[in-house]
């Protein structure tokens, strides 16, 4: 008995710390995919504010890769507020951007000469309050700098997305190592939505959730970002099973 009302007390304390920390308002906030089978394996119901999280096509191919930056561009869109996207590469198409709702004038570019420069312009960016989003592109994130991105992000409420682009195949294998993010996806095309007439229906993915703090990992086949960054419509079709199919694997 003692222990049960010695609990209120402790989360009081703990509630009072974190406002003291100036993290309690945003850190457990979340940015809600929609979709209730893939928010119910994420810790709050989202991708949490404060945290960083990471993506990566599901093949070393550039196809992929694009479903990966879209799908990151999806959840910027459905944030508050300007989106920082860091990058070494000048080649974000961003009339695509905005076809999934992120539109440019949200969007302030930070184009490093060297790939080593992206993550410290990504750390410095998180570590301002205000911002809707960060993104970032890299080849590489090595286990300590996720740790400070991590840190640098529950610091300011930011939440941060880093999306792992390889130039080689060789290079998607440093993907396989443990970083700190919170969590991991994998992003892979899919035949397009079949149509009863002849032409290209809505584009689909395979969304693997590889890895998340506290919850189970999970695939789910789910219809690509729309205009306003959803990444399902309800008037799609009638039964939604139909458009989100998820396999879990527990850990």
């Amino acid at each position: 008995m003692a222990q049960i009302a010695a609990n209120p007390i402790i989360s009081d304390l703990r509630g009072r710390i974190q406002h003291l920390e100036g993290a309690v308002a945003r850190s457990k906030s979340v940015i809600p995919f929609g979709v209730a089978d893939i928010d119910e394996r994420l810790p709050g119901g989202g991708l949490a504010h404060g945290a960083v999280h990471e993506f990566a096509g599901g093949g070393a191919g550039a196809v992929d890769g694009a479903a990966a930056a879209l799908f990151v561009a999806g959840i910027a869109a459905r944030t508050k507020g300007m989106v920082v996207w860091c990058l070494a590469r000048p080649d974000l198409f961003a009339p695509a951007l905005a076809q999934v709702g992120l539109h440019p004038d949200r969007v302030i570019y930070v184009e490093a000469i060297k790939e080593e420069y992206v993550l410290e312009a990504f750390e410095e960016a998180l570590r301002f309050r205000g911002l809707g989003a960060v993104v970032a592109e890299t080849v590489r994130l090595p286990m300590v700098i996720s740790r400070r991105l991590q840190l640098a992000a529950e610091g300011s409420g930011t939440i941060g997305l880093i999306i792992r682009r390889w130039r080689r195949q060789t290079e998607a294998g440093d993907f396989g190592h443990p970083t700190a993010a919170a969590t991991r996806w994998r992003i892979s095309v899919l035949p397009s939505e079949p149509l009863p007439v002849p032409g290209v229906g809505r584009a689909r993915w395979l969304a693997e959730l590889i890895r998340v703090k506290a919850g189970e990992s999970a695939d789910f086949e789910i219809g690509a970002c729309d205009a306003k960054g959803r990444i399902s419509l309800l008037s799609d079709a009638g039964d939604r099973s139909d458009q989100t199919r998820r396999s879990v694997h527990p850990g």
